[in-house]
């Protein structure tokens, strides 16, 4: 009787801690996890809370499409204007912004198209006349969002066909390193710029040539699925993050994550 009550007593306890581990699933950009941010946040929020945060890094479009399929709790992405469309279908709640960086556009370091110092717009017309070798990622990502939308201030449209543009369906840090390989130009985030350059050193062939226009600016929020949409998401694991991720210490935190001592995103919460 005695090891029966206590096999019990043992699997009442297993059972237990199963119903009290708290596993947090976010869908997000490629940027915060091919950074490290991700990475490095995670072990502090579970510290601070006792929640495992668990993430799939991909395009905002697809993680978009992703809380749309009640696939994941929370979203952690970079388009604002499809997040406030998704927002507005219902699918998300609680949208606050965490921190920013800017987009940058990189090429060879001797420029063959000569575009450096130059304006987003007048950068890419002057790809374009060269025919040097662009590539985009294609992927409906927040970064590919922003590069479309600027090829549309350049010209009617981005090319799409053109021989010497070329979508790579990849995610950031290879199709940097595409462009690298094909001494072509590409856009990305700065943080991804800078991962990219912790991980060349010496052997880096690249360079910033556009960077500084205000239209290159790129903040990531945070968005929690609602709960009213999708009855299985777990909206108070969601919005513990989000109170934990805009909270002080956090934000300092995230300012204080560098690479090559640079700083890879400037905290915004509740700005």
């Amino acid at each position: 009787m005695k090891k029966i009550l206590l096999s019990t007593v043992l699997a009442a306890a297993v059972a237990t801690s199963s119903l009290m581990a708290k596993d947090l699933m976010m869908a997000t950009t490629t940027s915060t996890d091919n950074t490290g941010l991700l990475d490095y946040l995670a072990p502090i929020f579970k510290k601070d809370t006792g929640t495992t945060l668990k993430w799939v890094a991909t395009g905002t479009g697809k993680a978009l499409k992703m809380g749309s399929n009640c696939d994941v709790d929370i979203l952690f992405v970079h388009a604002p204007a499809s997040e406030k469309k998704f927002v507005a279908t219902g699918y998300g709640v609680d949208r606050e912004q965490v921190m920013y960086n800017d987009f940058v556009i990189i090429g060879p370091k001797k420029d063959p198209a000569h575009v450096a110092g130059l304006a987003p717009s007048k950068a890419l017309e002057k790809i374009k006349e060269n025919k040097s070798n662009f590539f985009s990622r294609g992927d409906n990502s927040g970064t590919n969002k922003k590069e479309i939308s600027l090829w549309k201030k350049a010209m009617a449209k981005a090319p799409e066909k053109a021989s010497w543009y070329v979508q790579t369906g990849q995610g950031m840090l290879r199709t940097i390193n595409m462009a690298a390989e094909k001494n072509g130009y590409t856009m990305t985030d700065r943080g991804t710029w800078i991962k990219y350059q912790s991980q060349k050193g010496d052997k880096n062939t690249m360079k910033i040539v556009v960077e500084g226009d205000k239209s290159l600016f790129n903040q990531y929020s945070v968005i929690t699925i609602n709960k009213e949409k999708c009855s299985k998401v777990q909206p108070k694991l969601a919005k513990q993050f989000t109170k934990w991720i805009v909270k002080d210490s956090t934000q300092k935190i995230i300012g204080d994550f560098r690479l090559l001592g640079k700083a890879l995103f400037v905290p915004n919460a509740n700005k």
